[in-house]
């Protein structure tokens, strides 16, 4: 099985790079002039798909081909008071350039709406803005010029005191989507709320790909091993949504998330790195009915992690290990 590794918007190694340079909109009501405050919002947004840019250019010097961009790269991009705005068109060319570089280089990319995004909540002016928003991120992939196989990762959302009514909803919001949002869908489960067993299944009825967290399954199971899941999971990434608008012969590979506890005190939360051992743990395990599979190591040290996981891999070479590049390796069950 091939294991290709990525990290998470922001570099810790490459210096005066964010993609999320941003903008309140107290600073920007300050503005007299409305239209010069305007062009400020796609300044920053211009820059903000310059360094995006820029860090896809380091992640192909050191062979890295996922990646998840910032959800930031425009500020203010959904508030009601822009709503005549139409950034993607002020901005086309340096979106096409950002497109057009991930294409020449085969990057798989994708984005993670925030946690204000939800589908299961019962309060219509949340899902109205919970669905607006998706759009906005189906509209930054499609000024890329990229196809359904970059896609929105979201969670199912809250429980509301009632999760399978919470369920229900997520289900009956989800169907109601149009197939352009819903062709860029994958669902995660999470670490407080729907656990995978339940977000899996959420992902079967819909058709849906599923993305799963290793680390937010430890914190939050039915008392299954994450391997065990395994081979449903994969069949998710069969469906037409998983595949959608590709070109490609090749299929998709499944994708899941990596991060370790931060502490025993705070097993929820991230730690800097990532540690080897579970990880390769559970790749050994699923690596018998996998080809390929991407990972998404969501440490708070970014890239800085996903190079010093490399070098921690290193020390299994000739232990069903096989380090292809800088940032993939071969693992043999």
């Amino acid at each position: 099985m091939i294991a290709r590794f990525g990290y998470v918007a922001m570099s810790t190694v490459v210096k005066n790079a964010s993609p999320s340079k941003t903008m309140t909109y107290k600073t920007f009501s300050s503005l007299t002039d409305r239209e010069a405050a305007v062009r400020r919002l796609e300044s920053i947004g211009a820059d903000n798909l310059h360094n995006t840019l820029r860090l896809l250019r380091h992640n192909e010097a050191n062979d890295i081909k996922v990646y998840r961009f910032s959800s930031k790269l425009l500020p203010l991009a959904t508030h009601d008071a822009l709503s005549e705005w139409n950034p993607y068109e002020a901005l086309k060319e340096q979106f096409q350039a950002v497109g057009d570089f991930v294409r020449q280089h085969g990057m798989r990319v994708s984005f993670h709406p925030d946690h204000f995004t939800v589908l299961s909540t019962p309060r219509p002016e949340v899902l109205h803005s919970s669905i607006r928003d998706l759009r906005h991120h189906v509209a930054m992939l499609d000024a890329m010029g990229l196809d359904g196989r970059a896609k929105n990762n979201i969670h199912v959302g809250g429980a509301y005191g009632d999760k399978p009514s919470a369920a229900e909803r997520f289900r009956e919001n989800v169907s109601a989507l149009p197939d352009s949002i819903k062709r860029r869908l994958t669902f995660e489960n999470d670490d407080k709320t729907f656990n995978a067993p339940e977000t899996l299944a959420l992902c079967e009825a819909l058709g849906i790909p599923m993305a799963l967290d290793i680390h937010h399954q430890w914190v939050n199971n039915e008392g299954e091993q994450p391997a065990d899941l395994w081979r449903r999971i994969l069949q998710t990434w069969q469906s037409p949504y998983a595949q959608a608008d590709s070109p490609s012969a090749d299929p998709l590979p499944p994708k899941i998330h990596a991060s370790s506890p931060k502490s025993d005190s705070d097993p929820r939360g991230h730690a800097d790195h990532v540690s080897v051992r579970p990880l390769l743990d559970f790749l050994r395990a699923i690596a018998p009915i996998t080809e390929r599979i991407d990972v998404m190591l969501e440490a708070k040290l970014k890239d800085g992690a996903l190079f010093a996981l490399m070098e921690d891999l290193r020390k299994y070479e000739g232990d069903g290990v096989e380090i292809l590049d800088e940032a993939s390796v071969r693992i043999m069950p």
